[in-house]
């Protein structure tokens, strides 16, 4: 993979990485309440439920790394940041749909942006 690819991958880890220190450990704290315009009341009430979402980000952003770093299996990056990619644009879809059109833009189009790059590589 081209080093900009891996850039733009290594971007989208981080930003999933980012999520799930939002949402396990920021989630009631006042950054991540007012990331996620949420009340004090309805963060503490949601708090299990955010801890699991950032939890799936970190799996997210581990398989993007894994893609970057294939130790063993050779030939594997394109098809595992493909996955990994598509995951994240499914996620970034669905989110847009049902909570926030925010996070489209946040999360599946600079994804998009990078399986473009994997897929041109």
């Amino acid at each position: 993979m081209p080093v900009w690819t891996q850039i733009a991958v290594a971007l989208i880890a981080l930003a999933h990485f980012w999520f799930l220190v939002l949402e396990m450990f920021l989630w009631d704290k006042p950054q991540g309440m007012k990331t996620f315009n949420n009340t004090p009341d309805f963060a503490a009430q949601t708090k299990v439920m955010a801890g699991n979402q950032g939890l799936y980000n970190g799996f997210l952003a581990t398989g993007l790394l894994w893609a970057l770093f294939p130790i063993g299996l050779p030939g594997a990056s394109q098809p595992l940041a493909t996955f990994f990619l598509l995951c994240v644009i499914t996620a970034g879809v669905y989110g847009a749909a049902t909570v926030s059109r925010r996070i489209l833009w946040v999360q599946a189009v600079p994804a998009f942006v990078a399986l473009l790059l994997v897929w041109l590589a």
